[in-house]
Protein backbone atom coordinates (compact mmCIF):
# COMPACT_ATOMS: atom_id res chain seq x y z
CA UNK A 1 0.00 0.00 0.00
CA UNK A 2 1.27 3.46 -0.91
CA UNK A 3 0.81 5.81 2.06
CA UNK A 4 2.41 8.81 0.34
CA UNK A 5 -0.12 11.53 -0.43
CA UNK A 6 -0.58 11.78 -4.18
CA UNK A 7 0.21 15.02 -6.03
CA UNK A 8 -2.35 17.30 -7.63
CA UNK A 9 -2.12 18.64 -11.20
CA UNK A 10 -1.79 22.30 -10.40
CA UNK A 11 -0.48 25.34 -12.29
CA UNK A 12 0.87 23.25 -15.14
CA UNK A 13 2.68 20.53 -13.19
CA UNK A 14 2.19 17.61 -10.84
CA UNK A 15 3.06 18.84 -7.37
CA UNK A 16 2.29 18.30 -3.72
CA UNK A 17 -0.82 20.01 -2.41
CA UNK A 18 -0.10 23.51 -1.16
CA UNK A 19 -2.20 22.82 1.90
CA UNK A 20 -4.64 20.03 2.73
CA UNK A 21 -7.65 19.88 5.01
CA UNK A 22 -7.56 16.09 5.09
CA UNK A 23 -6.87 12.97 3.07
CA UNK A 24 -8.81 9.99 1.75
CA UNK A 25 -8.58 6.71 -0.15
CA UNK A 26 -10.97 5.03 -2.53
CA UNK A 27 -12.96 2.00 -1.39
CA UNK A 28 -13.80 -1.29 -3.05
CA UNK A 29 -17.62 -1.20 -3.28
CA UNK A 30 -17.82 -5.00 -3.10
CA UNK A 31 -16.15 -5.13 0.31
CA UNK A 32 -16.20 -1.60 1.67
CA UNK A 33 -12.45 -1.79 2.30
CA UNK A 34 -10.08 1.06 1.44
CA UNK A 35 -7.92 0.55 -1.63
CA UNK A 36 -5.25 2.41 -3.54
CA UNK A 37 -3.05 5.35 -2.59
CA UNK A 38 -3.82 8.30 -0.33
CA UNK A 39 -5.19 11.44 -1.99
CA UNK A 40 -5.32 14.99 -0.60
CA UNK A 41 -8.38 16.99 0.28
CA UNK A 42 -7.29 20.34 -1.12
CA UNK A 43 -7.47 23.49 0.94
CA UNK A 44 -7.96 27.10 -0.08
CA UNK A 45 -4.36 27.48 -1.29
CA UNK A 46 -4.78 24.80 -3.97
CA UNK A 47 -8.02 26.31 -5.18
CA UNK A 48 -6.57 29.80 -5.35
CA UNK A 49 -3.51 28.56 -7.22
CA UNK A 50 -5.69 26.69 -9.72
CA UNK A 51 -7.87 29.74 -10.34
CA UNK A 52 -4.91 32.06 -10.73
CA UNK A 53 -3.07 29.71 -13.10
CA UNK A 54 -6.12 29.04 -15.26
CA UNK A 55 -6.99 32.72 -15.43
CA UNK A 56 -3.45 33.56 -16.45
CA UNK A 57 -3.55 31.28 -19.52
CA UNK A 58 -7.17 31.90 -20.56
CA UNK A 59 -6.34 34.57 -23.14
CA UNK A 60 -3.50 32.50 -24.63
CA UNK A 61 -5.71 29.42 -24.94
CA UNK A 62 -8.52 31.48 -26.48
CA UNK A 63 -6.10 32.65 -29.16
CA UNK A 64 -4.75 29.16 -29.89
CA UNK A 65 -5.35 27.97 -33.48
CA UNK A 66 -8.19 25.48 -33.84
CA UNK A 67 -5.92 22.80 -35.29
CA UNK A 68 -3.81 22.61 -32.13
CA UNK A 69 -6.92 22.24 -29.96
CA UNK A 70 -8.13 19.44 -32.22
CA UNK A 71 -4.72 17.77 -32.12
CA UNK A 72 -4.80 17.74 -28.32
CA UNK A 73 -8.30 16.26 -28.18
CA UNK A 74 -7.41 13.52 -30.65
CA UNK A 75 -4.07 12.73 -29.02
CA UNK A 76 -5.81 12.46 -25.65
CA UNK A 77 -8.45 10.15 -27.13
CA UNK A 78 -5.72 7.95 -28.63
CA UNK A 79 -3.93 7.85 -25.28
CA UNK A 80 -7.08 6.73 -23.46
CA UNK A 81 -7.61 3.90 -25.93
CA UNK A 82 -3.97 2.82 -25.76
CA UNK A 83 -4.07 2.77 -21.95
CA UNK A 84 -7.31 0.81 -21.75
CA UNK A 85 -5.90 -2.09 -19.71
CA UNK A 86 -4.69 0.17 -16.91
CA UNK A 87 -7.71 2.47 -16.94
CA UNK A 88 -10.25 -0.35 -16.92
CA UNK A 89 -8.48 -2.11 -14.06
CA UNK A 90 -8.43 1.06 -11.97
CA UNK A 91 -12.07 1.93 -12.67
CA UNK A 92 -13.29 -1.60 -12.05
CA UNK A 93 -11.56 -1.69 -8.67
CA UNK A 94 -12.95 1.70 -7.60
CA UNK A 95 -16.52 1.34 -8.95
CA UNK A 96 -17.20 -2.42 -9.28
CA UNK A 97 -18.62 -1.75 -12.74
CA UNK A 98 -18.28 -4.65 -15.17
CA UNK A 99 -14.85 -4.39 -16.79
CA UNK A 100 -15.40 -6.15 -20.15
CA UNK A 101 -18.90 -4.94 -20.96
CA UNK A 102 -19.53 -1.61 -19.25
CA UNK A 103 -16.05 -0.12 -18.90
CA UNK A 104 -14.01 -1.46 -21.83
CA UNK A 105 -16.88 -2.32 -24.15
CA UNK A 106 -18.97 0.82 -23.73
CA UNK A 107 -17.83 3.66 -21.53
CA UNK A 108 -14.17 4.07 -22.43
CA UNK A 109 -14.89 4.06 -26.20
CA UNK A 110 -17.63 6.57 -25.52
CA UNK A 111 -15.20 8.85 -23.68
CA UNK A 112 -12.56 8.73 -26.42
CA UNK A 113 -15.27 9.05 -29.07
CA UNK A 114 -16.58 12.23 -27.46
CA UNK A 115 -13.11 13.73 -27.54
CA UNK A 116 -12.81 12.93 -31.24
CA UNK A 117 -16.25 14.39 -31.96
CA UNK A 118 -15.16 17.54 -30.14
CA UNK A 119 -12.03 17.68 -32.31
CA UNK A 120 -14.19 17.39 -35.42
CA UNK A 121 -16.41 20.25 -34.23
CA UNK A 122 -13.31 22.35 -33.58
CA UNK A 123 -11.89 21.77 -37.07
CA UNK A 124 -15.20 22.45 -38.83
CA UNK A 125 -16.02 25.49 -36.67
CA UNK A 126 -19.54 24.01 -36.47
CA UNK A 127 -19.89 25.04 -32.83
CA UNK A 128 -19.19 28.72 -33.57
CA UNK A 129 -22.35 29.32 -35.64
CA UNK A 130 -20.84 32.15 -37.79
CA UNK A 131 -23.50 34.68 -38.82
CA UNK A 132 -23.01 37.61 -41.19
CA UNK A 133 -25.29 40.52 -42.11
CA UNK A 134 -23.57 42.29 -45.01
CA UNK A 135 -26.05 45.17 -45.17
CA UNK A 136 -25.67 46.08 -41.50
CA UNK A 137 -21.92 45.39 -41.42
CA UNK A 138 -22.39 43.00 -38.51
CA UNK A 139 -20.73 39.65 -37.96
CA UNK A 140 -21.10 37.33 -34.98
CA UNK A 141 -20.01 33.92 -33.74
CA UNK A 142 -19.69 31.88 -30.58
CA UNK A 143 -16.24 32.23 -29.03
CA UNK A 144 -14.24 31.36 -25.88
CA UNK A 145 -15.41 32.72 -22.54
CA UNK A 146 -11.92 34.03 -21.80
CA UNK A 147 -12.19 32.54 -18.32
CA UNK A 148 -11.73 29.08 -16.79
CA UNK A 149 -14.50 26.47 -16.64
CA UNK A 150 -14.92 24.47 -13.43
CA UNK A 151 -16.12 20.90 -14.03
CA UNK A 152 -17.54 18.62 -11.30
CA UNK A 153 -17.51 14.94 -12.25
CA UNK A 154 -20.18 12.47 -11.04
CA UNK A 155 -19.83 9.12 -9.30
CA UNK A 156 -21.57 6.95 -11.90
CA UNK A 157 -19.45 7.40 -15.06
CA UNK A 158 -15.71 7.14 -14.27
CA UNK A 159 -14.82 7.65 -17.95
CA UNK A 160 -17.57 9.22 -20.06
CA UNK A 161 -18.52 11.95 -17.56
CA UNK A 162 -15.26 12.20 -15.68
CA UNK A 163 -14.35 15.82 -14.93
CA UNK A 164 -10.99 15.33 -16.65
CA UNK A 165 -12.24 13.54 -19.78
CA UNK A 166 -16.02 13.60 -20.15
CA UNK A 167 -18.37 15.65 -22.27
CA UNK A 168 -18.16 18.76 -20.07
CA UNK A 169 -14.36 18.64 -20.23
CA UNK A 170 -14.25 18.05 -23.99
CA UNK A 171 -16.81 20.80 -24.62
CA UNK A 172 -15.02 23.39 -22.51
CA UNK A 173 -11.64 22.66 -24.11
CA UNK A 174 -13.17 22.67 -27.60
CA UNK A 175 -14.40 26.19 -26.86
CA UNK A 176 -10.80 27.04 -25.90
CA UNK A 177 -11.36 27.55 -22.17
CA UNK A 178 -9.00 26.29 -19.42
CA UNK A 179 -10.55 23.56 -17.26
CA UNK A 180 -10.27 23.10 -13.52
CA UNK A 181 -11.46 19.51 -13.02
CA UNK A 182 -12.92 18.48 -9.67
CA UNK A 183 -12.72 14.68 -9.69
CA UNK A 184 -15.25 12.54 -7.88
CA UNK A 185 -13.68 11.11 -4.69
CA UNK A 186 -15.08 7.61 -5.38
CA UNK A 187 -12.66 7.05 -8.28
CA UNK A 188 -9.56 9.19 -7.64
CA UNK A 189 -6.95 6.81 -9.08
CA UNK A 190 -8.90 6.51 -12.33
CA UNK A 191 -9.13 10.28 -12.56
CA UNK A 192 -5.44 10.68 -11.76
CA UNK A 193 -4.41 8.30 -14.52
CA UNK A 194 -6.61 10.08 -17.06
CA UNK A 195 -5.18 13.43 -15.97
CA UNK A 196 -1.65 12.11 -16.49
CA UNK A 197 -2.55 11.18 -20.06
CA UNK A 198 -4.28 14.52 -20.63
CA UNK A 199 -1.30 16.47 -19.30
CA UNK A 200 1.13 14.64 -21.56
CA UNK A 201 -1.07 15.17 -24.64
CA UNK A 202 -1.50 18.83 -23.70
CA UNK A 203 2.20 19.50 -23.57
CA UNK A 204 2.82 17.59 -26.80
CA UNK A 205 0.18 19.73 -28.56
CA UNK A 206 1.90 22.89 -27.35
CA UNK A 207 -1.06 24.19 -25.34
CA UNK A 208 -0.52 26.24 -22.16
CA UNK A 209 0.44 23.83 -19.38
CA UNK A 210 -2.16 25.21 -16.95
CA UNK A 211 -5.01 24.70 -19.43
CA UNK A 212 -5.94 21.48 -17.59
CA UNK A 213 -5.76 21.08 -13.81
CA UNK A 214 -7.07 18.42 -11.43
CA UNK A 215 -8.14 18.57 -7.79
CA UNK A 216 -9.47 15.37 -6.21
CA UNK A 217 -11.60 16.76 -3.41
CA UNK A 218 -12.23 19.84 -1.29
CA UNK A 219 -14.59 20.73 1.55
CA UNK A 220 -18.11 21.94 0.83
CA UNK A 221 -17.37 25.44 2.12
CA UNK A 222 -14.40 25.77 -0.22
CA UNK A 223 -16.50 24.44 -3.10
CA UNK A 224 -19.22 27.02 -2.49
CA UNK A 225 -16.68 29.82 -2.32
CA UNK A 226 -15.07 28.61 -5.54
CA UNK A 227 -18.43 28.37 -7.33
CA UNK A 228 -19.04 32.02 -6.52
CA UNK A 229 -15.66 33.31 -7.69
CA UNK A 230 -16.13 35.80 -10.52
CA UNK A 231 -12.91 34.65 -12.17
CA UNK A 232 -14.79 31.58 -13.41
CA UNK A 233 -16.46 31.71 -16.81
CA UNK A 234 -18.90 28.82 -16.24
CA UNK A 235 -19.48 25.65 -14.23
CA UNK A 236 -20.42 22.18 -15.44
CA UNK A 237 -21.90 19.91 -12.76
CA UNK A 238 -23.30 16.38 -12.71
CA UNK A 239 -24.46 15.09 -9.35
CA UNK A 240 -27.09 15.28 -6.64
CA UNK A 241 -29.87 17.84 -6.63
CA UNK A 242 -29.02 19.09 -3.14
CA UNK A 243 -25.34 19.63 -3.84
CA UNK A 244 -26.01 21.08 -7.28
CA UNK A 245 -28.56 23.60 -6.06
CA UNK A 246 -26.20 24.81 -3.32
CA UNK A 247 -23.44 25.37 -5.86
CA UNK A 248 -25.90 26.96 -8.29
CA UNK A 249 -27.00 29.47 -5.68
CA UNK A 250 -23.38 30.51 -5.12
CA UNK A 251 -22.76 30.76 -8.88
CA UNK A 252 -25.99 32.69 -9.49
CA UNK A 253 -25.04 35.26 -6.88
CA UNK A 254 -21.83 35.93 -8.82
CA UNK A 255 -23.46 35.82 -12.26
CA UNK A 256 -21.60 32.65 -13.30
CA UNK A 257 -23.47 30.39 -15.76
CA UNK A 258 -24.14 27.04 -14.07
CA UNK A 259 -24.94 24.04 -16.26
CA UNK A 260 -26.09 21.17 -14.09
CA UNK A 261 -27.56 17.72 -14.39
CA UNK A 262 -29.41 17.30 -11.10
CA UNK A 263 -32.02 14.52 -10.97
CA UNK A 264 -34.58 12.73 -13.09
CA UNK A 265 -37.10 9.89 -12.68
CA UNK A 266 -37.60 9.49 -16.45
CA UNK A 267 -41.30 8.52 -16.62
CA UNK A 268 -42.34 5.58 -18.79
CA UNK A 269 -45.95 5.25 -19.98
CA UNK A 270 -47.12 1.79 -21.00
CA UNK A 271 -50.13 2.27 -23.27
CA UNK A 272 -52.92 -0.35 -23.23
CA UNK A 273 -52.29 -1.83 -26.66
CA UNK A 274 -48.56 -2.24 -26.03
CA UNK A 275 -49.26 -4.07 -22.78
CA UNK A 276 -51.76 -6.39 -24.40
CA UNK A 277 -49.38 -7.07 -27.27
CA UNK A 278 -46.13 -7.75 -25.39
CA UNK A 279 -46.59 -7.19 -21.66
CA UNK A 280 -44.24 -9.92 -20.46
CA UNK A 281 -41.48 -8.69 -22.77
CA UNK A 282 -42.00 -5.15 -21.47
CA UNK A 283 -41.64 -6.40 -17.89
CA UNK A 284 -38.27 -7.93 -18.78
CA UNK A 285 -37.15 -4.76 -20.59
CA UNK A 286 -38.21 -2.64 -17.62
CA UNK A 287 -36.40 -4.78 -15.06
CA UNK A 288 -33.23 -4.90 -17.18
CA UNK A 289 -33.28 -1.12 -17.64
CA UNK A 290 -34.01 -0.37 -13.98
CA UNK A 291 -31.18 -2.58 -12.75
CA UNK A 292 -28.61 -1.74 -15.45
CA UNK A 293 -25.47 -0.59 -13.69
CA UNK A 294 -27.25 -1.31 -10.39
CA UNK A 295 -29.76 1.40 -11.32
CA UNK A 296 -27.12 4.13 -11.10
CA UNK A 297 -27.96 5.78 -14.41
CA UNK A 298 -29.32 9.30 -14.68
CA UNK A 299 -31.82 7.93 -17.23
CA UNK A 300 -32.99 5.07 -15.01
CA UNK A 301 -36.78 4.45 -15.41
CA UNK A 302 -37.79 5.62 -11.94
CA UNK A 303 -41.57 5.90 -12.55
CA UNK A 304 -43.63 3.62 -14.79
CA UNK A 305 -47.30 4.40 -15.50
CA UNK A 306 -49.41 1.24 -15.89
CA UNK A 307 -53.18 0.91 -16.61
CA UNK A 308 -55.42 -1.13 -14.31
CA UNK A 309 -56.38 -3.92 -16.68
CA UNK A 310 -55.78 -7.62 -17.12
CA UNK A 311 -52.71 -6.88 -19.22
CA UNK A 312 -51.54 -4.23 -16.76
CA UNK A 313 -51.96 -6.59 -13.81
CA UNK A 314 -50.03 -9.28 -15.66
CA UNK A 315 -47.21 -6.82 -16.30
CA UNK A 316 -47.10 -5.88 -12.62
CA UNK A 317 -47.03 -9.53 -11.58
CA UNK A 318 -44.20 -10.32 -13.98
CA UNK A 319 -42.17 -7.25 -12.97
CA UNK A 320 -42.73 -8.04 -9.28
CA UNK A 321 -41.36 -11.53 -9.78
CA UNK A 322 -38.24 -10.19 -11.50
CA UNK A 323 -37.54 -7.80 -8.62
CA UNK A 324 -38.34 -10.33 -5.89
CA UNK A 325 -35.92 -12.89 -7.32
CA UNK A 326 -33.04 -10.48 -7.85
CA UNK A 327 -29.90 -10.49 -5.73
CA UNK A 328 -28.66 -7.36 -3.97
CA UNK A 329 -26.69 -5.12 -6.29
CA UNK A 330 -23.40 -3.37 -5.61
CA UNK A 331 -23.66 0.42 -5.44
CA UNK A 332 -20.72 2.78 -5.56
CA UNK A 333 -20.60 3.50 -1.84
CA UNK A 334 -22.35 3.04 1.50
CA UNK A 335 -23.40 6.66 1.27
CA UNK A 336 -25.15 5.78 -1.97
CA UNK A 337 -26.92 2.90 -0.25
CA UNK A 338 -28.08 5.25 2.50
CA UNK A 339 -29.39 7.78 -0.05
CA UNK A 340 -31.37 5.10 -1.89
CA UNK A 341 -32.84 3.84 1.37
CA UNK A 342 -33.82 7.40 2.31
CA UNK A 343 -35.47 7.87 -1.08
CA UNK A 344 -37.50 4.68 -0.70
CA UNK A 345 -38.54 5.75 2.81
CA UNK A 346 -39.78 9.09 1.41
CA UNK A 347 -41.83 7.29 -1.25
CA UNK A 348 -43.37 5.03 1.37
CA UNK A 349 -44.27 7.92 3.65
CA UNK A 350 -46.04 9.52 0.70
CA UNK A 351 -48.23 6.46 0.25
CA UNK A 352 -46.26 4.10 -2.00
CA UNK A 353 -46.59 0.38 -1.29
CA UNK A 354 -43.60 -1.95 -1.58
CA UNK A 355 -44.44 -4.73 -4.04
CA UNK A 356 -41.11 -6.53 -4.04
CA UNK A 357 -37.67 -6.42 -2.50
CA UNK A 358 -34.90 -8.63 -3.83
CA UNK A 359 -33.13 -11.29 -1.82
CA UNK A 360 -31.78 -9.71 1.35
CA UNK A 361 -28.53 -10.44 3.14
CA UNK A 362 -26.35 -11.70 0.29
CA UNK A 363 -22.81 -10.38 0.01
CA UNK A 364 -20.82 -7.70 1.76
CA UNK A 365 -19.90 -4.17 0.80
CA UNK A 366 -22.25 -1.48 -0.51
CA UNK A 367 -25.29 -3.41 -1.73
CA UNK A 368 -28.98 -2.68 -2.19
CA UNK A 369 -31.72 -5.12 -3.14
CA UNK A 370 -33.81 -4.20 -6.22
CA UNK A 371 -37.07 -2.68 -5.00
CA UNK A 372 -40.41 -2.18 -6.75
CA UNK A 373 -43.13 0.08 -5.36
CA UNK A 374 -46.63 1.05 -6.45
CA UNK A 375 -49.06 3.91 -5.88
CA UNK A 376 -52.46 4.91 -7.18
CA UNK A 377 -52.65 7.72 -9.74
CA UNK A 378 -54.82 9.87 -7.46
CA UNK A 379 -52.16 9.81 -4.73
CA UNK A 380 -49.41 10.53 -7.25
CA UNK A 381 -51.29 13.57 -8.55
CA UNK A 382 -51.96 14.74 -4.98
CA UNK A 383 -48.32 14.40 -3.86
CA UNK A 384 -46.25 14.74 -7.03
CA UNK A 385 -43.14 16.18 -5.38
CA UNK A 386 -42.67 13.47 -2.75
CA UNK A 387 -43.59 10.67 -5.14
CA UNK A 388 -41.01 11.87 -7.67
CA UNK A 389 -38.18 11.50 -5.17
CA UNK A 390 -35.20 10.05 -6.99
CA UNK A 391 -33.89 6.83 -5.41
CA UNK A 392 -30.58 6.52 -7.29
CA UNK A 393 -30.33 2.76 -7.50
CA UNK A 394 -32.30 -0.33 -8.62
CA UNK A 395 -35.64 1.15 -7.55
CA UNK A 396 -38.78 2.09 -9.46
CA UNK A 397 -42.32 3.23 -8.69
CA UNK A 398 -45.38 1.99 -10.60
CA UNK A 399 -48.25 4.45 -10.92
CA UNK A 400 -51.55 2.66 -11.59
CA UNK A 401 -54.08 4.52 -13.73
CA UNK A 402 -57.62 3.67 -14.77
CA UNK A 403 -57.11 4.37 -18.45
CA UNK A 404 -55.21 6.40 -21.01
CA UNK A 405 -57.23 9.50 -20.15
CA UNK A 406 -55.93 9.43 -16.58
CA UNK A 407 -52.41 9.13 -17.97
CA UNK A 408 -52.77 12.69 -19.26
CA UNK A 409 -53.39 13.97 -15.73
CA UNK A 410 -50.43 11.98 -14.42
CA UNK A 411 -48.25 13.42 -17.19
CA UNK A 412 -49.23 16.93 -16.10
CA UNK A 413 -47.96 16.20 -12.58
CA UNK A 414 -44.39 15.48 -13.64
CA UNK A 415 -41.63 17.98 -13.05
CA UNK A 416 -38.81 18.45 -15.55
CA UNK A 417 -37.03 15.25 -16.58
CA UNK A 418 -34.25 14.17 -18.91
CA UNK A 419 -36.47 11.67 -20.71
CA UNK A 420 -40.07 10.58 -21.12
CA UNK A 421 -41.10 7.33 -22.82
CA UNK A 422 -44.34 6.14 -24.43
CA UNK A 423 -44.72 2.49 -25.39
CA UNK A 424 -47.17 1.99 -28.30
CA UNK A 425 -48.76 -1.05 -29.93
CA UNK A 426 -47.38 -1.96 -33.35
CA UNK A 427 -50.89 -2.04 -34.88
CA UNK A 428 -51.52 1.67 -34.25
CA UNK A 429 -54.23 1.10 -31.63
CA UNK A 430 -52.40 3.30 -29.11
CA UNK A 431 -51.75 6.19 -31.47
CA UNK A 432 -54.71 8.30 -30.31
CA UNK A 433 -53.58 7.95 -26.68
CA UNK A 434 -49.98 8.68 -27.70
CA UNK A 435 -51.09 11.89 -29.42
CA UNK A 436 -53.01 12.98 -26.30
CA UNK A 437 -50.21 12.28 -23.82
CA UNK A 438 -47.12 13.16 -25.86
CA UNK A 439 -47.65 16.95 -26.05
CA UNK A 440 -48.06 17.12 -22.27
CA UNK A 441 -44.99 14.97 -21.68
CA UNK A 442 -43.01 16.76 -24.40
CA UNK A 443 -43.03 20.02 -22.43
CA UNK A 444 -41.60 18.24 -19.39
CA UNK A 445 -38.71 16.26 -20.85
CA UNK A 446 -35.57 16.84 -22.88
CA UNK A 447 -35.83 13.65 -24.95
CA UNK A 448 -39.16 12.06 -25.92
CA UNK A 449 -38.72 8.32 -26.56
CA UNK A 450 -40.96 5.94 -28.46
CA UNK A 451 -41.18 2.28 -27.40
CA UNK A 452 -37.80 1.74 -25.78
CA UNK A 453 -36.37 2.16 -22.31
CA UNK A 454 -34.47 5.39 -21.59
CA UNK A 455 -31.14 4.10 -20.29
CA UNK A 456 -29.36 4.27 -23.65
CA UNK A 457 -27.83 7.69 -24.43
CA UNK A 458 -26.25 7.84 -27.89
CA UNK A 459 -23.42 10.32 -28.36
CA UNK A 460 -24.91 12.12 -31.34
CA UNK A 461 -25.17 15.66 -32.65
CA UNK A 462 -28.95 15.21 -32.45
CA UNK A 463 -28.90 14.10 -28.82
CA UNK A 464 -30.36 16.08 -25.94
CA UNK A 465 -29.09 14.93 -22.57
CA UNK A 466 -30.78 17.77 -20.78
CA UNK A 467 -34.27 18.94 -19.94
CA UNK A 468 -36.40 21.34 -17.91
CA UNK A 469 -35.55 22.09 -14.29
CA UNK A 470 -34.87 20.22 -12.02
CA UNK A 471 -33.43 17.61 -14.37
CA UNK A 472 -30.95 20.29 -15.43
CA UNK A 473 -30.35 23.95 -14.70
CA UNK A 474 -31.34 25.17 -18.16
CA UNK A 475 -33.66 23.57 -20.76
CA UNK A 476 -31.82 24.98 -23.77
CA UNK A 477 -28.59 23.01 -23.44
CA UNK A 478 -27.34 19.43 -23.54
CA UNK A 479 -24.48 17.69 -21.74
CA UNK A 480 -24.07 15.14 -24.57
CA UNK A 481 -23.71 15.69 -28.30
CA UNK A 482 -21.30 17.85 -30.28
CA UNK A 483 -21.43 20.66 -31.24
CA UNK A 484 -24.45 21.65 -29.10
CA UNK A 485 -22.79 20.75 -25.79
CA UNK A 486 -19.94 23.16 -26.58
CA UNK A 487 -22.37 26.09 -26.67
CA UNK A 488 -22.65 26.03 -22.87
CA UNK A 489 -19.08 27.20 -22.54
CA UNK A 490 -19.08 29.88 -25.22
CA UNK A 491 -19.86 33.59 -25.46
CA UNK A 492 -21.62 35.33 -28.34
CA UNK A 493 -19.21 37.83 -29.89
CA UNK A 494 -20.47 40.42 -32.35
CA UNK A 495 -18.30 42.63 -34.59
CA UNK A 496 -19.62 45.93 -35.96
CA UNK A 497 -17.84 47.45 -38.97
CA UNK A 498 -14.58 45.70 -38.04
CA UNK A 499 -12.10 45.48 -40.98
CA UNK A 500 -11.90 42.07 -42.62
CA UNK A 501 -8.25 41.45 -41.73
CA UNK A 502 -9.02 41.97 -38.03
CA UNK A 503 -11.95 39.53 -37.87
CA UNK A 504 -11.80 35.93 -36.60
CA UNK A 505 -11.01 33.61 -39.48
CA UNK A 506 -14.49 32.13 -39.89
CA UNK A 507 -16.03 35.61 -40.22
CA UNK A 508 -13.72 36.89 -42.96
CA UNK A 509 -14.98 37.49 -46.49
CA UNK A 510 -12.80 34.83 -48.10
CA UNK A 511 -13.92 32.07 -45.71
CA UNK A 512 -10.56 30.30 -46.15
CA UNK A 513 -11.67 27.22 -44.21
CA UNK A 514 -14.83 26.70 -46.22
CA UNK A 515 -16.94 26.97 -43.07
CA UNK A 516 -20.73 26.71 -43.20
CA UNK A 517 -22.04 30.19 -42.32
CA UNK A 518 -25.33 32.05 -42.23
CA UNK A 519 -24.82 34.93 -44.65
CA UNK A 520 -27.78 37.28 -45.02
CA UNK A 521 -30.11 34.58 -43.76
CA UNK A 522 -28.85 31.69 -45.89
CA UNK A 523 -26.49 28.84 -45.05
CA UNK A 524 -23.50 28.89 -47.40
CA UNK A 525 -19.79 28.20 -47.68
CA UNK A 526 -19.30 30.87 -50.35
CA UNK A 527 -16.96 33.80 -50.02
CA UNK A 528 -18.40 37.30 -49.76
CA UNK A 529 -18.14 40.05 -52.34
CA UNK A 530 -14.87 40.23 -54.23
CA UNK A 531 -12.99 37.92 -51.92
CA UNK A 532 -11.21 35.09 -53.69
Amino acid sequence: MNDAIQPVLLAGQWQSSLGTTGQFRAADPTTGLAIGPVFPVSGAADVEAALAAASAVAAELAATPAERIAEFLEAYADALDADADTLVALAAAETALAAPTRLRGNELPRASGQLRQAAQAVRSYSWTNPTIDTAAGLRAHLAPLGKPVLVFGPNNFPFAFNAIAGSDFASAIAARNPVIAKAHPLHPATSQRMAQLAHTALLQAGLPAASVQLLYQFDNAIGLKLAGDARLGAIGFTGSRGGGLALKAAADAAGIPFYAELSSVNPVFLLPGALAERGDTLAQEFFASCTLGSGQFCTNPGVVVVPRSAAGDAFVASATAHFANASPMVLFSQRGVDHVAAGVATLCRAGAEVLAVGVIGQGEGSRYAPTLLSVDAAEFIAQPQALQTEAFGPVSLLVRVEDADEMVFVAKAFEGNLTGTLYRASDGSDDAAWQAIAPVLRARVGRLINSKMPTGVAVSAAQNHGGPFPSTGHPGFTAVGMPASIHRFAALHSYDAVPDALLPVELRDANPGGVQRIVDGLWTTAYIGSAA
